[in-house]
Order: structure tokens, then C-alpha cells, then sequence
């Protein structure tokens, strides 16, 4: 107690976390990596170990780190409800050819936390996209490739259309993703609105306690219906979904899907950068579209986002019944895009 006399109850949990958090959290990553090497069937690739920590903008980012600390940057970026581990096979080839690959969790997975209890569990798209400018201030990258799907591939969108600087060239799965709460306003087919089922689920009280008591659950189901194809195992799926654990994510997650309704704020210090997204600015840099034949998520067809691609661009489908989750479900034809968009 004598520690904390004179700085408040709160500055004292920020030293706290800054001086031992990183360490604790690497001893938890490491531990846990352990237990699921001993226990990962000889068919899947070993985890990814987000034993590295940074502090960067709101948050303590957990990640992990491949590769040669010299060569060009790759910042792989996950999706709901996965976690790094969807880049378990990817991120080790890439290292191989000397790229230094970084994964990180994003707000409200794994081991990234929130330095300040009082930090809004802000989950708008230009929260997310400012987390990887953060994140590639701290580690003084000063530009990186950038290859996402899902909210990662959002996220990925926005950076290279906002800070076109900071980005050499771009993997994005189901292509341009940008989007915003005024577009959310138009109703779409009653086809196309049955497949947002969860976002509306997510509108209500409901929604948030049932997300909250089974996750692991609808992650699963989410895994199964994006992915129809997909055979996982169980054990794949388990060490994904520890992921899902972070304190935060449940509130992450209901505050994302109700933002782009315009059910629920964001903060004012993005109004700004929300209101250029909402333009739809076109991406400059070179870029590689991705999407699955078997996609079972709400996705936009390739021919109607291909003119949002102003520089050079190619879109490729994977076929065999690729879903959703293309990194995991096909890392060989993943990378082999990576290693592509960085010489367009």
C-alpha cells in the first residue's frame, strides 16, 4: 500500500502492469504454448506464442515475432472469433524466405490488454486500424505489408487507404472493406440480412449475456457456418479460442457489431478519421485480394470492389472449398499471395 501513497489507486496499477505485466503475460503465453505443444496432433503446426509485449496507444499489445529482425515486415491480422493462430503455418514460411513477421492480438484477444481501466472498450473500426499505426509507431516500423481477413482485413483496408506511407503493399481477404455506420443505415435482401443473424442477436441484452456464457460455443458455430468445408479438429479450434478468454473481449465484441449499427458511441478523437472512412477512399498501394469459393460469411463479390483498387491490384479465388479463414484453411496459397503483393 505504501507504494501507491501520493500517486492514486490507479496510476498504481498502470506501474504495475508496465513493470510486470509484459513478463507475467510472456510466462502465461509460454506456459500455455507448452501445454497445447504437448497436446497439438502431429497434423497441425506448432502454436504461435505471443510472448512479446508493447506498449502502444491504449493498449499492451501481446504479439508474436518471426523471422530476421532486419528484414522487410509482414503484419499479419486476424479476425472474429479466431486469434494469431490462424497464421500458425503462414507466419513460419514467410519467415523462412527472411521476411520478420509480426502477429499480433488484436484489442480484446489474448494476451493484449488495456492499460487503463477507465480506456472505453472501443471496438469501431478506427479504433482497430489505429491499433496497427500504434503498434508499428512502437516498434519503429516504419513500413510494413499488411495481410488480414476479416476484421483484420478491415483494419488493413483503412491503413492503407489513410496512411498509404506506412504500407508497401496489401493482402486483403474478401477484398475492400471500409465502411461505415451511415452506409449500415441501407437494408439489404432478406438473403443477405439472414447471414448478419449474430449482429442483430448482439443488438440485445440477450445477445451480449449469451455471447458472454458461450463463447467458446458460438465461436465454434461461427468457425462451422463461415467455413462450411472446413474440417478442423477440436483440438485446432481449443487453442484458437483460448484466445477468446481476454476479459475484454466479450465487450469488444457486442460494442463492435452494435457500433456499425449506430447503436453504441465511439470516442471523438476518431470522429475525424470515421468521417474520411465514410467517403469510401480508394487504396493505392499495391494489393492482392483474396476470397474463398466456400465463404459462408457475409462477404461483397470481387466485381464490386475492384475499382475501390487504384494501384496495382490482382484478385485470386481460392477453390476446394476454402472458406472464410483462407490463412488456416490454405497457408501454402496464402503466403504464396503475401510473397506476391510484395513484389507487384
Amino acid at each position: 500500500m505504501g507504494g501507491s501513497r501520493g500517486i492514486g489507486a490507479a496510476m498504481a496499477r498502470r506501474i504495475s502492469l508496465l513493470r510486470f505485466g509484459p513478463m507475467l503475460l510472456a510466462m502465461a503465453g509460454a506456459m500455455s504454448g507448452q501445454a497445447f505443444a504437448a497436446e497439438t496432433p502431429a497434423s497441425l503446426p506448432p502454436p504461435l506464442l505471443a510472448t512479446k509485449h508493447v506498449e502502444a496507444g491504449d493498449l499492451d499489445i501481446g504479439y508474436a515475432e518471426l523471422g530476421p529482425a532486419g528484414g522487410e515486415v509482414i503484419i499479419l491480422l486476424h479476425g472474429w472469433p479466431y486469434d494469431i493462430n490462424s497464421y500458425a503455418a503462414v507466419a513460419p514460411q514467410l519467415a523462412a524466405k527472411g521476411y520478420r513477421v509480426i502477429v499480433p492480438h488484436l484489442r480484446g484477444y489474448g494476451s493484449t490488454r488495456f492499460l487503463w481501466a477507465q480506456t472505453p472498450r472501443n471496438a469501431q473500426p478506427a479504433a482497430l486500424a489505429s491499433d496497427v499505426i500504434a503498434l508499428m509507431d512502437a516498434l519503429k516500423i516504419e513500413r510494413a505489408t499488411l495481410a488480414g481477413f476479416d476484421w483484420g482485413a478491415r483494419s488493413a483496408d483503412i491503413v492503407a487507404a489513410v496512411w498509404p506511407e506506412r504500407v508497401k503493399a496489401l493482402v486483403s481477404v474478401s477484398g475492400y472493406l471500409i465502411g461505415s455506420q451511415e452506409a449500415s443505415k441501407k437494408p439489404l435482401t432478406p438473403q443477405a440480412e439472414l447471414q448478419w443473424w449474430y449482429q442483430f442477436y448482439f443488438t440485445t441484452e440477450r445477445g451480449r449475456a449469451g455471447y458472454a456464457q458461450y463463447t467458446h460455443d458460438f465461436a465454434k458455430q461461427i468457425w462451422q457456418l463461415a467455413s462450411p468445408q472446413w474440417k478442423f479438429s477440436d483440438a485446432e479450434f481449443d487453442r484458437s479460442a483460448a484466445a477468446l478468454d481476454n476479459p475484454d473481449h466479450v465487450a469488444i465484441v457486442i460494442h463492435n457489431y452494435r457500433w456499425r449499427l449506430g447503436l453504441a458511441e465511439g470516442e471523438a478523437k476518431y470522429d475525424a478519421l470515421e468521417k474520411r472512412l465514410a467517403q469510401g477512399p480508394t487504396i493505392s498501394v499495391p494489393t492482392i485480394s483474396i476470397e474463398g469459393d466456400a465463404n459462408g460469411a457475409p462477404h461483397p463479390a470481387p466485381a464490386a470492389y475492384a475499382a475501390r483498387f487504384t494501384g496495382k491490384y490482382q484478385h485470386r479465388t481460392f477453390t476446394g472449398g476454402v472458406g472464410h479463414n483462407p490463412p488456416q484453411e490454405t497457408p501454402a496459397e496464402f503466403v504464396q499471395a503475401v510473397i506476391d503483393a510484395t513484389r507487384l
